[in-house]
């Protein structure tokens, strides 16, 4: 069908934690992290603003994404909010090259994003973004390496959210039969905005199990990791840097 025939002509590579995969996937995703931000408070991220990812034709996806439900713990008990964040409403994958593991092993695919507020007080950027992203990937035996390089673009606050560049990195091998593990380089560079001229860079070593069959199509997919970042040195003052120190990251994915 749609969905085989749309795989078949691609790396059967898994999605790594962080970095969004150049592959074009159908499941049902959630994520779950524990950010613990530099001046003292921690943030509980249900969902990670992940959702139902569809292959509507042999070249494109659509992710359609769930707002998250985010805990926020200020510093000493003050400060503290709860409520939906941010939502990336919609994420359209256009699949440009591709190659499966007999034909060259790669792939090479364009995103792009809607983000929508939802203005949950000390939760939300207060501002639409569209995120154009370019996703490619190359194969050699059981290894991999999946990358993204892309950008943030608010449509208003630009004076303090800044216009941030993204690129994510992941470096994964293939254990037979359902073991990956994978380490990844997360970096971001804010040309302008309030933290203007400033680069975080964190490192995330995890895991992820799959794909284990379930019934059918359905395959479970599980892993974690641990995300913590090596620069720049922490500040406790808005806007801190980094964006947070460390998260534990879970994610649960039913695919089909």
């Amino acid at each position: 069908d749609r969905v085989d025939a749309a795989q078949a002509s691609q790396p059967h590579w898994i999605t790594p934690l962080v970095t969004v995969t150049p592959r074009l996937e159908q499941e049902l995703r959630l994520d779950y992290l524990h950010e613990s931000i530099p001046n003292g408070a921690t943030l509980n991220n249900y969902g990670g603003g992940k959702g139902l990812e569809l292959i509507p034709t042999t070249t494109n996806e659509i992710i359609l994404g769930i707002p998250p439900y985010e805990v926020l713990n200020g510093p000493n008990g003050k400060n503290s909010a709860s409520g939906w964040g941010d939502w990336p409403f919609l994420l359209v994958k256009q699949r440009l090259l591709s190659a499966n593991e007999q034909n060259g092993n790669y792939i090479l695919t364009f995103f792009l994003q809607g983000v929508a507020p939802l203005r949950t007080n000390k939760l939300s950027n207060d501002a639409y973004f569209i995120n154009p992203t370019l996703a490619f990937g190359k194969g050699w035996g059981d290894f991999d390496i999946q990358a993204t390089v892309g950008a943030q673009l608010p449509t208003s606050h630009a004076n303090t959210l800044g216009h941030p560049i993204i690129t994510n990195v992941a470096f994964q091998y293939y254990i037979r039969p359902v073991l990956w593990p994978e380490f990844e380089v997360n970096y971001t560079y804010w040309p302008d905005g309030a933290r203007g001229g400033i680069s975080q860079v964190m490192l995330t070593p995890g895991v992820i199990i799959g794909r284990i069959p379930l019934y059918k199509r359905a395959r479970l997919i599980v892993g974690a990791g641990y995300q913590v970042a090596v620069s720049p040195p922490a500040r406790s003052k808005a806007p801190v840097v980094p964006t947070y120190r460390s998260a534990p990251i879970v994610t649960f994915r039913v695919a089909f």
